[in-house]
């Protein structure tokens, strides 16, 4: 077979150099267009369910949440089985798939389930679906640091303008805030007072909701002409919620602060977010979305950094404290490196123990277009670039480098003999 192989290739060479030429040309674009991250992606097919009801002991979200979902999340097409976590304030359902099932019908067929569980959940209680990133998918960490400003305020930044300037960016699932404290409106009532004016706790929390929304008035025509009527009710400090109405007492109208103390606070914390011991800090973790390039993500992200700090407040400024694109970059110059050493040690080798420059030709060729299959293949099957396949590729390499060297010397000493015979 093999004798048949070559000896087609000699007889149709022409052939032979279109084929070398489709070749390179594939093994360039695959190298450009194969997929770039620094650690190989072996985490689970998975779609992860995550619902939130702050106040409630494990035991409480593993038998109103955790169980009704787990229950109907099951029967699935194509699911490998179905985890779950109870924990303070919130439940995770990890849905695990075959490795073969696409993401996004994943997703998909968990959502149509979690539309039908809903009707099993306490009322006013919404599960929703985690971001569509992998295990790795945290390819970027920031910081935020100021002068002057305290972490609720750093942390109000975050969250209101840096995290939704970077989530536009292109292949990015999410973007997770952490640390700091999130700003909220406490009201603690007094219950003797709720009993004196003889208001219901529940007229509180409905006027409160109520009094925190604007609503439409139609239209109002006046001489010829319709203006659209407003009514403005959104709160904007703490006095407008202090002067919310709540009843009435002797034909006065009792208003919230008469009942209640209402300040400005920090919701509950389970834990703070350090840095090198040194304190407190805010920031933000960037998920990378589904099959995407890390390389390419990590660099758009920075991108769109520079042009969000522009609109910081003053004194405010980026600190990076992960980017895997270092990793990266490390990972393909160590590639690069091997690579040019065994080609430049194939090359010595040939020249200096054979003294025949084609022979050292065909053999460096051969090391290059085996190269370029190689990244053919990972196109094809979806390997990411990183550092296992990588190394493999480097380690191929150094297969090759013997292979070429026992077959050029074999040609090589071939040749001669027959020259010698004639």
């Amino acid at each position: 077979m093999i004798a048949k192989i070559i000896s087609w290739s000699t007889n149709n060479r022409f052939l032979v150099w279109i084929g070398i030429a489709l070749i390179v040309v594939s093994g360039i674009f695959s190298i450009y267009e194969t997929l770039v991250d620094a650690i190989p992606d072996l985490s689970e097919n998975q779609v992860i369910v995550f619902t939130e009801w702050m106040g409630r002991n494990p035991e409480i979200m593993e038998n109103q949440i955790t169980y009704p979902l787990v229950s109907n999340l099951q029967g699935i097409p194509k699911i490998k089985t179905v985890r779950a976590s109870s924990m303070f304030g919130m439940s995770f359902i990890f849905v695990i798939f075959e490795d073969d099932v696409d993401i996004y019908w994943a997703r998909t067929r968990v959502l149509e389930r979690l539309n039908y569980a809903q009707k099993f959940l306490p009322q006013n209680i919404t599960s929703t679906l985690g971001p569509d990133g992998t295990g790795i998918g945290h390819v970027f960490w920031y910081t935020l640091e100021g002068d002057g400003y305290n972490p609720g305020e750093l942390r109000a930044t975050q969250d209101w303008y840096v995290k939704f300037a970077l989530q536009n960016v292109e292949g990015v699932s999410e973007v997770a805030s952490f640390g700091g404290f999130q700003k909220q409106y406490q009201v603690t009532i007094n219950p003797h007072k709720l009993i004196y004016y003889n208001v219901p706790l529940m007229e509180i929390t409905k006027a409160i909701s109520n009094n925190n929304r604007d609503v439409g008035g139609s239209l109002y025509e006046m001489n010829s002409m319709g203006y659209m009527i407003q009514g403005l009710g959104y709160i904007k400090d703490i006095e407008d919620v202090k002067n919310i109405s709540v009843g009435m007492y002797n034909s006065i109208p009792i208003k919230l602060k008469d009942v209640a103390d209402v300040q400005m606070g920090s919701d509950l914390r389970l834990g703070i977010v350090d840095e090198n011991g040194e304190g407190e800090v805010v920031g933000g973790i960037v998920v990378m979305r589904y099959g995407e390039n890390a390389k390419d993500v990590i660099e758009r992200v920075k991108e769109k950094m520079n042009d969000v700090k522009t609109g910081l407040p003053p004194g405010v400024k980026f600190k990076v404290t992960y980017d895997r694109s270092d990793l990266i970059y490390e990972t393909i110059n160590t590639l690069k490196e091997s690579v040019l050493e065994e080609i430049i040690v194939v090359s010595l080798v040939v020249l200096l123990f054979l003294f025949h420059f084609g022979t050292g030709f065909v053999s460096i060729l051969n090391i290059i277009l085996s190269m370029l299959i190689g990244f053919i293949l990972m196109k094809l099957f979806g390997v990411t670039s990183n550092i296992m396949s990588l190394g493999g590729i480097a380690l191929a390499v150094g297969d090759l480098v013997d292979s070429s060297i026992v077959m050029g010397e074999n040609a090589y000493r071939q040749l001669a003999n027959r020259i010698l015979k004639k």
